[in-house]
């Protein structure tokens, strides 16, 4: 009776094991990384940008919920500059605006491409006096009409830290810094603060990644989070704060746990 207590005890840790497994791949970290409900018509999206040559880009990380001339007068209130189409003119004012340490808040951006199309919109902030550090943003539509009636933007915010050579071509091009998620949050902050956002949510993105790569060779690292700006409608600024939906739960501990261990893994 005892050898047979023994096996039966054996067999309770394999089994614990077993359900642990089952339960965390099946149940929990399936919800950990799906919660598209404020905007269902993007859960079977891909969340990460491509270059010219295919190799995956910039993670998206900002949605916006308006029309191009919502866009348009948004990003104007908030601060932030269209930028200019690159055709050769811009591309010497860009070269002489780092070389020569003087200011082109217009900038052109290099392309990216989502679903085989390149961004419809740019917008770049600048900081100090060039066009080598600037804070800029592409924008895709995805949706013609989402959750309420309004076309459906994704994009991808990102700061350039300074003009290099690509770690994997060795073109010249701008170097972003690895903090994705600080990009993000300075765009939705600009526009609240400008008083041009009725809601913001969350829906999700790549999902957490400490060591991720962009089309340059940058590193970057994310809680894989697509924070969502629903815009004021005709620019008519927003006096009250904008309602903030919540996140599940468990994306809420998700996040909570993620900070926790990007700021240790910075320090």
């Amino acid at each position: 009776m005892k050898r047979i207590a023994g096996r039966r005890r054996w067999w309770i840790v394999p089994a614990g094991i077993l359900v642990t497994y089952l339960l965390l791949a099946y149940v929990i970290l399936p919800a950990l990384w799906s919660h598209h409900e404020h905007e269902p018509g993007l859960a079977s999206l891909p969340m990460v940008t491509r270059t010219g040559s295919g190799i995956p880009g910039d993670a998206l990380n900002v949605g916006l919920v308006g029309s191009k001339e919502d866009i348009l007068r948004a990003m104007h209130a908030a601060g932030w500059f269209p930028a200019d189409p690159i055709t050769l003119r811009t591309s010497i004012e860009i070269v002489g605006s780092v070389v020569l340490d003087r200011p082109y808040r217009d900038a052109p951006v290099s392309a990216l491409y989502y679903q085989g199309k390149r961004e419809l919109l740019a917008f770049e902030k600048p900081e100090g006096t060039s066009a080598d550090r600037r804070h800029h943003v592409r924008l895709w539509p995805v949706l013609d009409k989402g959750t309420d009636g309004r076309p459906v933007w994704l994009g991808s915010a990102t700061f350039d830290r300074g003009v290099g050579l690509s770690h994997d071509t060795g073109q010249v091009t701008h170097h972003i810094a690895p903090d994705i998620d600080a990009e993000r949050d300075l765009l939705m902050r600009d526009l609240r603060e400008a008083g041009m956002v009725q809601t913001f949510f969350k829906i999700s993105g790549t999902g957490p990644t400490l060591i991720g790569r962009n089309g340059e060779g940058d590193p970057y690292h994310t809680d894989g989070e697509i924070d969502v700006a629903s815009l004021v409608i005709d620019g008519v600024r927003r006096s009250e704060p904008p309602l903030t939906l919540p996140a599940p739960p468990l994306i809420a501990l998700k996040d909570q746990v993620w900070h926790g261990i990007s700021r240790a893994v910075s320090e």
